[in-house]
């Protein structure tokens, strides 16, 4: 049954990651880079070197991906990259595939709306299979390694600010810059309602026979929980369950930890309309 159940749960990433990597690639090949949109990040660069290069957008991402690999890879370990070095040299041959069809519009904003509400979609199920894009995610957790109270936000937009200014320079067009922002809108929202749901917070219920080290790796990421005295039913034995709050940005991370040490645990996840405490707001406003 376990083996039954492994083989589901790695069959469900392979798909996740195989589909994620063509509407990610098709959303920058159709949409965003025959119409100059540079919305931030190594797709941003990419586009901007294929104007001043004529190297194809696609070959440009994943030689950029390669170095940042290699030095996540030194870094963070290879069996955290494995999947994403798989989502970089396949979405990047896809993107050179698909730029053979030209752009599906040439409106602009029809353009930015739908190229990074495809990327969007894409990077959503890259993340729920446990892999990256590469790229600027990449950057950010090396950065946030050395400076670990670092906004991840900020982070994010200064590095796509950057690719979005010089997009303004290369290209000359402000107009096209100002829709590149646009485009990075709608991915900000589309990603968030697809990776984490339309609730603002979650509670989380974890039962587990190794409570000890879930709770350490939990409270290491600055959610507080609370042990809950239970009985177990079919066990007929004393069971202490972790009861924690959190935002919705965090939840996948959790979902990790308890993953990674017991693949056996029993989780519930339910939404929280108003969570109030001390520390709570002040981790989640620091993450804006």
């Amino acid at each position: 049954m376990n083996t039954k159940k492994n083989f589901k749960l790695m069959a469900q990433n392979i798909a996740f990651l195989v589909i994620g990597s063509i509407l990610y690639a098709a959303g920058i090949a159709l949409f965003l880079d025959p119409n100059q949109l540079a919305p931030g990040g190594v797709v941003g660069i990419a586009i901007i070197f294929n104007r001043i290069f004529t190297i194809p957008t696609g070959t440009i991402i994943f030689l950029i991906n390669v170095p940042l690999m290699l030095l996540a890879w030194w870094k963070l370990g290879f069996k955290m990259i494995v999947s994403t070095m798989f989502v970089t040299v396949f979405s990047s041959a896809l993107v050179d595939f698909f730029a053979a069809f030209g752009a599906i519009s040439n409106d602009l904003l029809l353009s930015a709306v739908f190229g990074n509400s495809l990327v969007a979609a894409g990077m959503a199920l890259i993340f729920k299979a446990g892999a990256t894009s590469g790229g600027t995610d990449i950057i950010v957790k090396l950065i946030k390694i050395k400076y670990r109270h670092a906004s991840t936000g900020t982070l994010f937009f200064i590095t796509d600010a950057i690719v979005v200014i010089s997009s303004i320079i290369v290209f000359k067009n402000f107009e096209v810059g100002m829709y590149a922002v646009l485009a990075m809108v709608v991915f900000s929202v589309v990603f968030d309602k697809l990776i984490y749901g339309a609730d603002g917070a979650k509670m989380v219920h974890i039962i587990s026979d190794k409570n000890e080290i879930i709770a350490q790796r939990i409270m290491a990421l600055e959610i507080g929980l609370t042990f809950v005295k239970g009985y177990g039913g079919f066990t007929k034995g004393d069971k202490e369950v972790i009861l924690c709050a959190m935002k919705k940005p965090m939840l996948p991370k959790v979902q990790d930890i308890v993953k990674e040490e017991d693949p056996y645990a029993f989780i519930i996840v339910s939404s929280a309309t108003e969570v109030l405490g001390e520390g709570y707001k002040s981790h989640y406003s620091e993450r804006l």
